[in-house]
């Protein structure tokens, strides 16, 4: 009840969350589920052929013959139930030829061997984390990376685990880490750790993998993560894998509660941060899946950034990231909200719209369903946004999608704060600061922005409310809030 409140407090309140004219550029088309299916849909999986494989929560596979179809009835839709029988999936991919689902105790390999339109060979295709039965040892993936070794991420151990589980009902093995299946492999073992409930993993436009968390005890709000092997990111439960002979990581000698993320950086060993963070409830509060748009302009002005699907808000937030020092950080961005139910995976279809796969599991989220499949559609209009947003050694530059008027640049407020590394669940924004501004500048043809700023911090937020801003043509830009996470100064 907390988090609805919240919810509309800010919206109430005027705060530039998200705008309320989306469908100017994106038309939201609500598909059609076949009656008596809840359509819980945790996996969307493009085929070559352009059918969408949907793998629902309690189980099934379904294959949508024509995903993008108008009217989106059950019959132009085309549903076909492809697999059954599996324990809450979480996740679905197509990896060469065959359908891939994340299980809680496995990944299955789905396959049609004589072509009926029915899964015939279930195979396991790696398994090697503990289940202990606890309600919240959820898994997620898989994905693929472009060698074909094979990822997914697991939840720590939360609740009552049953005794039945033997040793795993004492130690659950890998909770709270990514782990990796080498191609040609069938065992997952730890690759990188500190997750609490990591929902979302996905792969850039290099090809690197990354996931997304959810706040709670040493998560202070919802990070998007760069996994890479041996890195730790802070959550205490899975140090205890950390210590098992050949662990990728190093544990911490004392993971230190209280200190702030930017302090954990060089006092905490082995500890890295997000490469970004995106700030609680102005982003939304419970981030889900995240896809890369590779649909070569047809989606919008964002190719090769990342859409993260956003729970409590039933929206998608946009991502853009940069590698600094080597290491990725970057800036979020507000896309859509109110969607019918809450946001937990996303994909785009061959005609360049995203698909939304829907599921509240009973809890709080906006909307009037509990689950369901939905597809933001590009309605040809290019808004004004900032496309990117970008860390200079003394300040930022701004890249717009259409020229713009100059304005009072000092209506703009901005601010940097970070986060607490603590063991209580979450973090407000602490040691905020208002960012001393000066210097702005604007290119001639309109399009790049930047600003020079004198109390940059590594380690922390960079929060930016634009002012009104206009294009050339007197468009109104679409979204003023975004925040840079500021890992490290150029």
């Amino acid at each position: 009840m907390v988090k609805v409140i919240v919810i509309f407090a800010c919206l109430f309140l005027g705060y530039p969350l998200f705008a309320q004219d989306q469908s100017d550029y994106y038309r939201t088309v609500t598909l059609e589920t076949p009656p008596g299916v809840n359509m819980e849909a945790s996996g969307l999986a493009m085929m070559p052929d352009g059918k969408l494989a949907v793998s629902i929560r309690k189980g099934e596979v379904w294959i949508i013959r024509n995903p993008s179809a108008e009217p989106p009835t059950v019959a132009n839709l085309g549903y076909k139930l492809f697999a059954s029988g599996m324990h809450e999936i979480l996740g679905l991919a197509y990896h060469e030829g065959d359908l891939y689902v994340t299980q809680r105790s496995e990944v299955t390999r789905l396959r049609d061997t004589n072509g009926d339109g029915n899964a015939d060979e279930y195979y396991s295709a790696t398994k090697g984390w503990g289940v202990s039965g606890a309600y919240h040892e959820y898994a997620y993936g898989p994905v693929f990376d472009r060698d074909g070794n094979m990822y997914n991420t697991l939840n720590c151990t939360m609740g009552k685990t049953w005794q039945g589980a033997g040793a795993e009902a004492k130690h659950p093995l890998w909770r709270g880490w990514s782990t990796i299946t080498p191609k040609g492999s069938h065992t997952a073992t730890g690759f990188s750790a500190g997750f609490r409930s990591p929902c979302g993993i996905g792969l850039n436009a290099e090809g690197d993998v990354f996931g997304t968390d959810q706040q709670g005890n040493w998560i202070p709000t919802s990070p998007i993560m760069h996994i890479r092997k041996g890195a730790f990111f802070g959550h205490a439960d899975s140090l205890a894998d950390a210590r098992r002979p050949g662990s990728p990581v190093a544990p911490p000698a004392k993971l230190l509660d209280g200190i702030t993320v930017a302090q954990a950086v060089t006092d905490v060993p082995g500890y890295c941060l997000p490469a970004v963070w995106l700030p609680y409830v102005k982003f939304g509060q419970s981030t889900t899946g995240l896809r890369c748009d590779l649909t070569s302009g047809k989606f919008g002005p964002f190719e090769k950034q990342m859409f993260v699907g956003e729970f409590v808000l039933s929206g998608v937030n946009r991502v853009f990231m940069e590698k600094v020092g080597g290491e990725y950080q970057g800036a979020c961005f507000p896309f859509v909200s109110g969607l019918q139910s809450a946001t937990l995976t996303l994909n785009f279809l061959m005609d360049g719209s995203m698909i939304v796969g829907q599921s509240n599991r009973g809890w709080n989220s906006y909307g009037n369903r509990s689950f369901g499949l939905q597809r933001l559609v590009p309605t040809g209009k290019l808004p004004l946004e900032v496309l990117k947003l970008e860390a200079l050694k003394d300040g930022f530059k701004f890249t717009f999608t259409q020229p713009i008027h100059s304005t009072d640049w000092s209506q703009t407020r901005a601010q940097s704060y970070t986060y607490l590394l603590t063991a209580k669940y979450g973090s407000p924004e602490v040691d905020p600061q208002a960012l001393q501004l000066s210097d702005w500048s604007l290119s001639k043809d309109g399009l790049i922005l930047t600003v020079r700023c004198a109390n940059l911090r590594a380690g922390y937020v960079h929060e930016f409310e634009l002012p009104e801003l206009r294009s050339l043509k007197g468009q109104k830009i679409w979204h003023r809030l975004c925040a840079y996470t500021l890992n490290r100064i150029p």
